[in-house]
């Protein structure tokens, strides 16, 4: 047997200790652009992934507070990377490279290097991926989600009781990957069908949920819960700690796929023909706002998520909203991710999420800041100087605030309760 020693006893790559800004930054991503399928991959690999552009304007934002930003990519290499660089604080907005838990790869490593980062940490990132454990999990809390099963087999088909319609995806993908118009099961054949397919093509469970027929909403939000005196814009913050966007509504019904938000629809660029319409500030009862927060808000803590998340809903033919899944990593592109529309449609730029999600994590790893000093949040809104002319159709036409009518659900027995 042989022993490899290392250099360096408990060797970390730690820089000083609690350093005053400005920092080194490690922004750690993985991209598309370079990104090559394999023969066995579908054609929907690498979705998740970002693009140059996402992560030139996340260092375009850092660097305005005078810190040094370097992008590292979130592969094999990124050991010896942050050995080499020696960041003060990883900004993280890896998906990971392979495997069920892939999101927990890059805070793992940063954990066991000693290294703080954003965003939420090991369990909470290797949970959420996850969907039917997440399921799990909010069941056991009391919270509202659908019926589901989860099959690794099409023998497991047979021994399930089922009620249709059914909606079928891969457990373990996100942005909408295998998620299509197909996703949609009305009776056995098509269930078997899918399920196969599924299986074949992602190698993975496959999660099989009740349909739920109504409008569908996202909330995101940035903060931690406790005290928010000692944050970079405490007054951004509510009591709790927690900093709500307006709720966005996604209307698919003239979309590449209507009535499903995957894939194809996703990648779209806001306003082009079958994009699907972002509805922010959705056109709900203060009531149902409300309940949506409150659900939010429970279900990132049965996480124990940290800075920065967004949670899926849709409502169901009972007219009550059901939680369908939480994104810890949500995206982060300025001009189409769902947490910028959230913000652009509030009048917080984009520098202030982006520097919001980075002093968040400062204050859980007692980073020192200095406090910005403002009498409100509206004294700290200035123009969007990334909000394009195409945006300005989608966030200030008053006509895309009106209620839509969707072939799927009646509108009064939807929002009745609310």
């Amino acid at each position: 047997m042989y022993y490899f020693h290392s250099m360096k006893t408990n060797a970390k790559a730690s820089p000083e200790i609690h350093p005053k800004p400005p920092w080194q930054i490690a922004l750690i991503a993985n991209l598309q652009e370079g990104f090559e399928r394999t023969a066995d991959d579908p054609t929907d690999a690498g979705a998740e992934f970002d693009h140059y552009q996402t992560v030139e304007s996340i260092a375009a934002a850092l660097e305005s507070e005078g810190h040094f930003v370097y992008f590292v990519k979130g592969d094999h290499t990124l050991p010896e990377a942050l050995m080499n660089l020696r960041p003060h604080i990883c900004f993280n907005i890896a998906e990971g490279m392979g495997g069920d838990g892939r999101e927990a790869q890059v805070p793992a490593l940063c954990e066991l290097m000693g290294i703080p980062y954003t965003s939420s940490q090991v369990v909470a990132n290797a949970v959420s991926l996850d969907k039917t454990m997440t399921k799990r999990i909010w069941q056991q809390q009391g919270l509202p989600t659908t019926p589901y099963y989860e099959f690794v087999s099409l023998e497991d088909v047979a021994h399930a009781d089922l009620r249709f319609p059914l909606f079928a995806k891969p457990a373990r993908e996100g942005t909408g990957m295998g998620v299509n118009w197909k996703s949609i099961i009305n009776d056995y054949d098509e269930l078997i069908t899918r399920v196969d397919w599924l299986l074949n093509t992602y190698r993975q469970p496959v999660l099989v949920e009740d349909f739920l027929p109504g409008r569908e909403f996202t909330v995101g939000f940035i903060g931690n819960r406790g005290n928010p005196s000692n944050r970079r814009q405490s007054k951004l913050y509510d009591t709790d700690g927690y900093h709500w966007f307006p709720v966005l509504e996604i209307d698919t019904l003239s979309s590449v796929s209507p009535s499903i938000y995957g894939h194809d629809a996703k990648s779209l660029d806001i306003g082009t023909e079958g994009a699907p319409l972002y509805l922010c500030p959705a056109d709900i009862p203060e009531a149902l706002r409300a309940r949506l927060i409150d659900l939010t808000r429970r279900a990132a803590e049965a996480l124990d998520v940290r800075d920065v998340s967004r949670v899926d809903f849709r409502m169901g033919a009972d007219g009550e909203p059901y939680l369908m899944e939480i994104n810890t990593l949500p995206g982060l592109n300025p001009l189409l991710s769902d947490l910028c529309i959230m913000a652009a449609a509030e009048g917080m730029t984009y520098r202030t999420l982006i520097t919001e999600i980075l002093y968040l994590a400062a204050e859980r790893y007692q980073l020192p800041f200095t406090p910005q000093v403002s009498a409100s949040f509206e004294n700290s809104r200035i123009s969007l100087d990334w909000s394009l002319n195409k945006k300005e159709d989608v966030f200030h036409d008053e006509s895309l605030h009106q209620p839509f009518k969707n072939k799927y659900w009646d509108e009064k027995a939807i929002l009745g309760k609310y």
